[in-house]
């Protein structure tokens, strides 16, 4: 059979090319089992047959997703034993719920940080002297609640 014949297949080195990746890291997913090669030419190129090209796809999706190749591998093995798809769906939305509750998470934890940097930056536009913290005009702090100096000397010093 010749190749207009056959199903069409891939030389390992085109399918790094289309997707950005080493020789190496196509092996190291076939020996994962996240990709399956045809077999070998007469030169001992592996083959790997079209339906790699989504597989790889959904790999690069699912990694940028923060899913682990070990969690990947799961749903792969969950899309071979239910062909109908329903539980690789039903897993990938749980995965993909716990991705953006750990995404909330995140962001709130940032949004903090950028209220106490703005907080720094006031603070440094009302003193003059770095060790001033703002000396006199604590009292009217718009920010004395949260100011960690006013806490470690108590009420009574400022």
């Amino acid at each position: 059979m010749d190749r207009d014949e056959a199903p069409f297949e891939y030389r390992i080195g085109e399918l790094a090319g289309m997707f950005g990746v080493t020789a190496r890291t196509i092996r190291y997913y076939e020996e994962l089992g996240l990709l399956e090669a045809a077999g070998r030419e007469e030169g001992s190129h592996r083959r790997y047959p079209a339906r790699n090209v989504i597989h790889l796809k959904r790999i690069q999706q699912l990694k940028d997703y923060g899913l682990s190749l070990a969690e990947i591998g799961e749903l792969f093995e969950l899309a071979r034993r239910d062909r109908s798809g329903e539980a690789v769906r039903s897993r990938l939305a749980v995965k993909y719920r716990e991705k953006r509750d750990e995404a909330e998470r995140k962001k709130s934890a940032l949004q903090a940080y950028i209220e106490e940097l703005d907080w720094h930056i006031a603070q440094l536009g009302k003193v003059k002297d770095f060790n001033e913290c703002p000396g006199e005009a604590c009292k009217s702090c718009s920010w004395s609640e949260r100011c960690d100096v006013r806490h470690l000397l108590g009420a009574k010093a400022v």
